[in-house]
């Protein structure tokens, strides 16, 4: 069994840490158990998310046991970390069901059977809490002046901070608290905005059980250019196939800056360090291969292999990507060759027959597709240049795109800049 924390800090995952030489002393010495929150806000987890799902897979891989925990509970509630608004309250009802697709979600990642993962909602402990009781047992531990001193209060106290969110980390806490009592839960990992939760969990297993326990944060993750990131024009990379298919989400990654791919293989890959290293010593047609070795691997992780299979064809038919050199990534299990160029899984578009016959603007049909968020925005996309059909550079914006531009198969292929595509088929 390899020491987590090494793998953890030669990835870049840690951002804070209690005791590190105590954490890698015991994580190198036992199995512990650990968890992280998600909060079920959305129907999906989205890329942002990825860092805490990839680090409990590590450590599970490693031979501990990783919680997951929805929190149904705390999001009654509202997490005030790193918002300047409070958080829309979301019904019972609604959470109930964003809740029981992120248990869903978190299956692909982890595996649940036999004990070895767990996945709990902290609805289950908190909704039937005794207000009077856990102000009495729980409440007492807590310094007001203590918790308005942590980043997550202070940054709202200007704006304003509920008393309701208020109570957010005293729940976060107990959290911790239940976890440890239940299933001898050690650590908790989370993003670096929760440090101040994650420290009064700490302290309130102190002062309540006596016992030591744990806490490691991640990093907020930005692109080299300073991008949030999983932010799109087009909006959220969901990791819910509905809401971000697999070959969008493949394009994401494969889209990913030249000063980001050895960082992101490392994050967002199970690929050998000794082969990611070797991402900062290649350029142009090598590192354009190290890119559709990330966004194979990482479309794998959520989707599955046919489906990143799938979109590794599409992509490959549709930007003419060549295979990855033999000694390149030898761990990846990316196909080495393709017989067939399969782009099944670009976005298509289906358009009126006779409209098509007549033929269609092609600003009107750019936004029609989605390419462009409005009509004004393709005119300027095609007159700047970076409209396309069938690889045939647009003049125009009013251009008519019509039947006379189908391929053989009776479909005619629209291209945004350099890397979005949609194929539009002309309806019965």
């Amino acid at each position: 069994m390899n020491n987590v924390y090494e793998i953890f800090k030669e990835r870049g995952f840690i951002e804070q840490i209690t005791d590190a030489s105590e954490i890698e002393e015991l994580l190198g010495r036992e199995s512990i158990t650990c968890y992280i929150g998600f909060d079920p806000t959305a129907v999906s987890l989205h890329i942002g998310s990825l860092v805490p799902i990839m680090a409990l897979a590590h450590m599970q891989r490693q031979g501990h046991r990783p919680i997951a925990l929805v929190g149904g509970g705390t999001a009654l509630i509202g997490d005030p970390s790193g918002k300047t608004e409070m958080r829309r309250i979301m019904s019972r009802q609604e959470i109930d069901s964003n809740a029981e697709g992120l248990k869903r979600q978190l299956s692909r990642y982890l595996d649940f059977s036999d004990g070895k993962a767990l996945l709990l909602n902290n609805a289950d402990w908190l909704t039937p809490l005794n207000y009077i009781e856990f102000l009495r047992d729980i409440g007492r531990h807590f310094s007001v002046n203590r918790m308005l001193a942590a980043e997550s209060y202070r940054m709202r106290l200007e704006k304003g901070l509920t008393f309701i969110e208020f109570n957010y980390m005293l729940l976060q806490s107990y959290d911790f608290l239940h976890l440890f009592r239940s299933h001898s839960c050690l650590m908790q990992m989370g993003g670096n905005d929760q440090w101040g939760n994650m420290v009064a969990g700490i302290d309130l297993i102190r002062r309540i059980e006596g016992r030591k326990t744990y806490c490691m944060t991640f990093p907020l993750i930005t692109t080299s250019q300073g991008h949030k990131m999983g932010k799109t024009e087009r909006g959220t990379v969901w990791l819910d196939a509905s809401l971000t298919s697999p070959y969008e989400y493949y394009q994401y990654w494969i889209n990913t800056e030249d000063a980001d791919v050895g960082r992101f293989l490392a994050l967002f890959t199970f690929l050998p360090m000794e082969e990611i290293a070797v991402v900062n010593e290649l350029k142009d047609e090598q590192l354009n291969m190290a890119k559709t070795v990330l966004a194979f691997e990482a479309t794998k992780i959520t989707h599955g292999e046919k489906a990143a299979i799938d979109a590794w064809k599409s992509s490959a038919g549709a930007f003419g990507v060549r295979p990855i050199a033999d000694g390149l990534f030898p761990s990846s299990s990316i196909p080495r060759s393709m017989s067939e160029q399969d782009t099944g899984a670009i976005p298509s578009f289906q358009k009126n027959r006779n409209d098509l016959e007549r033929g269609v603007p092609a600003f009107e049909l750019f936004q029609e597709t989605g390419l462009c968020s409005s009509r004004s925005d393709a005119r300027r996309l095609i007159a700047q240049g970076g409209g396309y059909v069938n690889d045939r550079q647009l003049k125009a914006f009013d251009e008519k795109i019509s039947l006379l531009d189908a391929d053989e198969k009776g479909e005619i292929r629209l291209r945004k800049g350099k890397k979005r595509y949609v194929i539009v088929t002309p309806s019965s």
